[in-house]
């Protein structure tokens, strides 16, 4: 299994705040590669199958809710190690306790509307850009 790529996403908020172009600005400065990259807009449905995995946990609603709210950009990143690196990059789920240089203490405002997503594992990688991006999209 190839583990030299994960899956991001700019998050509704931060597509809707401008703030596209300094996180791909800052992806782009940390030696990450952009190999795939586009804006969608998720429906309900696609939302609940893509979070498939927090079903029945108390924010499930509410993320879905969030994440079908407006665009986001979905993007497969190639370096070394991308998985856990990038996860670096993002910093903490909560970007009140994230560091500064981290996309999440830069962008984020809350738990929920902390700017990005990141795969949690290369399977999750696999997995996830998938759902956003064909074979031959994910693999140029």
């Amino acid at each position: 299994m190839e583990t030299n790529f994960t899956l991001a996403i700019i998050k509704p908020n931060a597509v809707r705040t401008g703030k596209t172009g300094p996180i791909l600005s800052m992806i782009n400065e940390s030696g990450f590669e952009i190999s795939a990259m586009k804006m969608v807009r998720l429906t309900r449905s696609q939302a609940e199958r893509f979070y498939a995995v927090h079903t029945g946990k108390p924010f499930f609603e509410t993320l879905v809710d969030f994440m079908s709210s407006g665009p986001i950009v979905v993007m497969v990143l190639r370096k070394e190690n991308a998985v856990e690196l990038f996860r670096n990059l993002m910093g903490p789920t909560d970007p009140q306790k994230a560091s500064p240089g981290t996309i999440r203490h830069s962008f984020g405002v809350s738990v929920q509307m902390n700017a990005v997503h990141g795969s949690d594992s290369v399977e999750n990688a696999h997995r996830e850009a998938s759902f956003f991006f064909s074979e031959t999209e994910r693999y140029p």
